[in-house]
């Protein structure tokens, strides 16, 4: 039997981190994310259970005709989700999937506080795209997928090394674009959600220049030339518009938390 799991657990502070260690806020100067729930990887079978293991299984189907075994590791709201299909299920290959997507993050024999951690991102990014699909019009297009490909690539110190990654856990190329779309899809609901409702008073600009900007800048560049608020100002905004929607986000994904059917199906 799977455990039921009602913990908030591992709370994740923005949109970028949320799809996946924060590639896009990387990207940009990052946090997945159609259908990446139906894993692919050819994996050796020493990850996972053997076929007559009791361990709950997901048989994924390959070209060949043949079939690769995957672990199923956990679900989020499959009873309760509508025709939920793979967006409700977690595999192993999905948590290696996550941890090739994050630079600088070990591939070889990952450690249990590695995994947990992916399978704590993973499950905030399916509560998240559960609410996604509900809004058709988000869909990502084809030149935007491309676009977070390439500063995906951006966030590695190579192509190749990139690329290595991607192999190395049977991430395929088609593959990457669905998880992609996947998020985009969450930063699109995110915007749309959050970030449109978002309003900086004047106020809270000065304050935090004057409480937070000026005194960091001082202890991080002594003698630089402190900027005025208004120059700071853009800075400022963004600044405090981003802590927003991650406060915003923090508190829906707690309440989806609460209100969510978490079943493990196998600890990691």
């Amino acid at each position: 039997m799977g455990k039921r799991e009602k913990g908030k657990g591992e709370r994740v502070k923005t949109s970028s981190t949320i799809t996946g260690g924060g590639f896009f806020a990387q990207a940009k100067g990052f946090f997945e994310w159609a259908n990446r729930f139906v894993p692919l990887a050819v994996l050796w079978f020493t990850l996972f259970p053997f076929p007559f293991s009791p361990v709950p299984l997901a048989f994924v189907p390959l070209a060949s005709g043949q079939q690769v075994v995957d672990k199923m590791v956990a679900t989020v709201n499959a009873g309760i989700v509508p025709e939920c299909r793979q967006i409700c299920l977690i595999t192993y290959s999905d948590l290696l999937w996550q941890l090739a997507l994050q630079p600088n993050t070990p591939l070889d024999n990952p450690t249990s506080v590695d995994l947990n951690h992916a399978l704590s991102l993973i499950i905030d990014q399916r509560l998240i795209l559960q609410e996604a699909e509900k809004l058709p019009s988000i869909a990502p297009t084809s030149e935007e997928i491309k676009t977070a490909r390439d500063e995906l690539v951006k966030a590695f110190p190579s192509s190749a090394e990139f690329q290595q990654r991607l192999q190395r856990v049977g991430l395929t190329a088609e593959k990457l674009d669905e998880i992609l779309d996947q998020r985009l899809r969450i930063e699109k609901y995110l915007d749309f959600r959050f970030r449109n409702f978002v309003v900086i008073s004047q106020k809270e600009v000065a304050d935090y220049y004057r409480d937070t900007f000026v005194p960091r800048l001082k202890t991080r560049a002594p003698g630089q030339i402190v900027p005025t608020l208004d120059e700071a100002r853009v800075e400022i905004e963004r600044t405090l518009t981003e802590a927003k929607i991650e406060s915003d986000t923090d508190a829906f994904l707690d309440n989806a938390r609460e209100r969510a059917e978490i079943v493990i199906l196998n600890p990691v």
